[in-house]
């Protein structure tokens, strides 16, 4: 089984500086290519890679298309079994790809896989894109194992396990080959965040497994192309969101879904408000407004696909944990 590690880089030669040697460290196996992405740098990212590991190869996109296009442009020209999909803010760590490949060679429908994410700045921490594998309530809304909204778990091995998920995080995400190219790969419409929830959903329509192995780890910075506090983040995690429900929910529940998660939104824009951040209202409003701009061309997409009404555990994570106080994964399945 072949496997292709693409780091996709904008810019980044001090992440590649400090996080390429543990990949090109744990990765030095006869079946596994190392590749670097590169979204149009302006910076000398290209040229520190090209002198320091000449091993890895590298493919340069014409723009800076984000991160749906510039993987979706990369690939084409990697001839793999399996694509690991790794953010430049990744290191990793001894043995971490062994249960990984092991679970593909073993389950020909698992299409997708995580492993588990930690958080760099404090390794006992989960890190909040991706911790230990994903889902999302009825409206959309995004969680995961080890992290619901801001509340991070201490990693005390409770989510050591193997198990199905959602979503894979895309801040370290394999995926089959023929499985990333029959779903033609990220939508380049999201540009940044959520593409991988999409790409899962799409997946799960099509009656694919995807799997979080907590055998497998990995740290993970976070918020190095976008911070949190970065209104830009705001937008494009709320428009694509938006943009994901349209796109893949059964049509028996699409109207008031879409309808009472406007709603909700607004609320988020209200509280956002309250907590003296008007440039992530704003940011919301303006993720309506795209998402409506976008409707005809979303509308268009949901028709590729068959859809399963099975894409939730939980009603609304907003109630569990702003009402009912519901702080951890476990606690919401009480």
């Amino acid at each position: 089984m072949k496997i292709a590690i693409v780091i996709l880089n904008w810019n980044g030669k001090q992440l590649l500086e400090k996080f390429l040697p543990s990949i090109v460290k744990y990765s030095n196996f006869n079946n596994v290519e190392i590749y670097v992405a590169d979204n149009a740098s302006t910076d000398d990212s290209v040229a520190f890679v090209k002198q320091t590991y000449p091993k890895v190869k590298i493919i340069q996109n014409h723009i800076n298309g984000g991160f749906a296009k510039g993987y979706n442009d990369a690939l084409q020209h990697i001839d793999a079994d399996i694509y690991a999909l790794v953010n430049s803010d990744i290191e990793v760590t001894d043995g971490w790809l062994n249960p990984i490949i092991s679970t593909f060679e073993k389950e020909p429908n698992t299409a997708i896989i995580q492993p588990k994410i930690l958080d760099y700045k404090n390794k006992i921490k989960f890190e909040y894109a991706g911790a230990a594998g994903g889902f999302i309530d009825k409206y959309g809304y995004p969680f995961c194992r080890g992290r619901v909204f801001s509340t991070v778990e201490t990693d005390s091995n409770q989510y050591n396990d193997e198990t199905e998920i959602f979503w894979a995080s895309g801040a370290c995400f394999f995926i089959r080959t023929a499985v990333y190219h029959e779903l033609n790969g990220f939508d380049e419409d999201y540009f940044a965040h959520q593409e991988e929830i999409d790409l899962c959903w799409r997946a799960k329509n099509l009656s694919k497994t995807i799997k979080y192995i907590g055998s497998s780890t990995v740290f993970h910075v976070g918020g190095a192309t976008l911070k949190e506090a970065n209104p830009t983040k705001t937008f494009l995690n709320f428009r694509n969101s938006l943009f994901s429900l349209l796109k893949n929910l059964p049509e028996n529940k699409l109207f008031l879904i879409i309808l009472a998660r406007l709603v909700l939104d607004g609320f988020a824009g209200v509280k956002f408000l309250m907590e003296l951040k008007p440039s992530h209202c704003l940011a919301i409003i303006k993720a309506h407004f795209s998402f409506y701009k976008y409707l005809p061309k979303m509308l268009k997409k949901r028709k590729k696909y068959a859809k399963t009404s099975k894409y939730y555990k939980i009603n609304s994570i907003v109630w569990q944990y702003f009402i009912l106080g519901k702080k951890k994964y476990e606690a919401l399945l009480k």
